[in-house]
C-alpha cells in the first residue's frame, strides 16, 4: 500500500508520518520510509542522529544508476537517458517490489532499526548550495516518482511518503501514485487553506484523501475542523509528551506513546489497508501514462530529443501480477 503524508509547512506531517512508520514496524508489516521533502527531517523523526541523517543517500544523486535498472530489457526505451521522471513502465521494465533486494535499494536505502522491528529509509536527498539558480527542487523528487511508477505492492506491504509541504507535490503528477493520502491540518485558517487547495486539486483524479487534525488542544479545536473539512476528518491528535522527548533525542519505546495517539494510530492503519479494496490497476496505469504525455509534451522532448510518447507500453498494465523479468 502506498501512503503520503501532506500538509502545510510545519503541521507535523514529518511527526504523524514518523509514528504511522513506527506502527506499522511494530506491527510487523515490511515498510519503505521515502523522505521526499526537501527539507530533509524523516531520518531524524525516526530516531536518527544529525551525522547518521546527514549520511543517508541521496536518490536524486543516483538517478543513472535508477533509470538503467528500471528500464531494463523495455524495447520502447532506447536509452536511460532518455528517461524522465513520468516515465511509465512496460513490457521488459524491471519493477520494484516492497520486500527483497535490488541495485535501487543497495544504492538508496538504509536499514533503520525501531524498537526491534527495522524500516528501510530513502530519501530524495536535500537542495544544496550547488543548486542554487541552477536546479528546481521539483528534480530532485523526481527519482521518488519514477520509483513510484515502477513499484508493485500488496496489501501489509507499505511504502510511506513524506510529502513536500503545501500543494508543491501537485507539479507533477506524484499525488495519483498513493492509495490513500493523509492530509495533516491544523485548526486553523492557513491548515484548512492546504485542505481546500488539495482537496480541489485531487478531485479529478479520485485520489483518496482523509485529514487528521493535529495539535488539536479542544473541543473548539475539534469544532473548527469539522466544520471545515465534513467527513474528510479521519482522526485527530493532540499533545505528545512522547513525541517531546523523541524530538529532544530522549525517545522512549514506542510501546509508551500515550494511549490515544496510539488509537489514532490503529485507525489510519485500519483506513489504509481498507483503501486496499478500491485499487484499480488500470487507472493507476491509465493516470501515469496521462501525467507522462503531459511532461513529454510540456518539456521531456525538447530536453531529452526523443518522442517520449513512444515509450508508452499500450498493452501494459500495472499489477500485482505483473512480474519483473529475470536475468538470462
Amino acid at each position: 500500500m502506498k501512503i503520503a503524508f501532506v500538509g502545510k509547512g510545519g503541521s507535523g506531517k514529518t511527526t504523524l508520518s514518523s509514528l504511522f512508520i513506527r506502527h506499522l514496524a511494530a506491527s510487523r508489516v515490511p515498510v519503505i520510509a521515502v523522505d521526499a521533502d526537501i527539507n530533509q527531517h524523516l531520518g531524524a523523526a525516526l530516531g536518527l542522529d544529525d551525522a547518521a541523517a546527514a549520511a543517508l543517500p541521496a536518490m536524486g544523486a543516483h538517478l543513472p544508476l535508477i533509470k538503467e535498472y528500471l528500464r531494463g530489457a523495455n524495447p520502447r526505451i532506447s536509452s536511460a537517458e532518455t528517461m524522465i521522471k513520468t516515465t511509465p513502465p512496460g513490457d521488459g521494465s524491471q519493477l520494484l517490489h516492497v520486500g527483497g533486494g535490488n541495485p535501487v535499494y543497495d544504492a538508496c536505502a538504509r536499514t533503520i532499526p525501531l524498537d526491534g522491528a527495522s524500516v528501510r529509509l530513502m530519501a530524495t536527498g536535500p537542495f544544496t548550495e550547488s543548486d542554487l539558480g541552477v536546479a528546481c527542487y521539483h528534480s530532485k523528487v523526481g527519482a521518488v516518482e519514477l520509483c513510484l511508477n515502477h513499484l508493485v505492492d500488496g496489501r501489509e506491504e507499505y511504502v510511506v511518503v513524506d510529502m513536500t509541504a503545501g500543494s508543491d507535490s501537485f507539479a507533477s503528477g506524484m499525488f495519483t501514485r498513493f492509495d490513500m493520502t493523509f492530509l495533516v491540518a491544523e485548526p486553523t485558517r492557513k491548515g484548512i487553506a492546504v485542505y481546500r487547495q488539495y482537496k480541489e486539486y485531487a478531485r479529478d483524479f479520485d485520489v483518496s484523501l482523509k485529514v487528521v487534525g493535529n495539535k488539536v488542544q479542544g473541543p473548539d479545536d475539534l469544532a473548527f475542523l469539522r466544520a471545515e473539512v465534513g467527513d474528510d476528518l479521519l482522526v485527530t491528535v493532540g499533545h505528545s509528551d512522547w513525541v517531546r522527548a523523541m524530538e529532544k533525542g530522549r525517545p522512549a519505546p514506542f510501546a509508551q506513546l500515550e494511549e490515544a495517539n496510539r488509537r489514532a494510530l490503529d485507525i489510519l492503519h485500519a483506513t489504509a489497508d481498507s483503501a486496499y479494496g478500491d485499487r484499480d490497476w488500470e487507472r493507476y496505469t491509465r493516470q501515469m501514462v496521462h501525467f507522462h504525455l503531459k511532461n513529454a509534451e510540456s518539456w521531456g522532448n525538447a530536453k531529452t530529443g526523443a518522442d517520449l510518447a513512444a515509450q508508452v507500453d499500450p498493452a501494459f498494465v500495472l499489477s500485482e501480477g505483473a512480474a519483473t523479468p529475470q536475468p538470462a
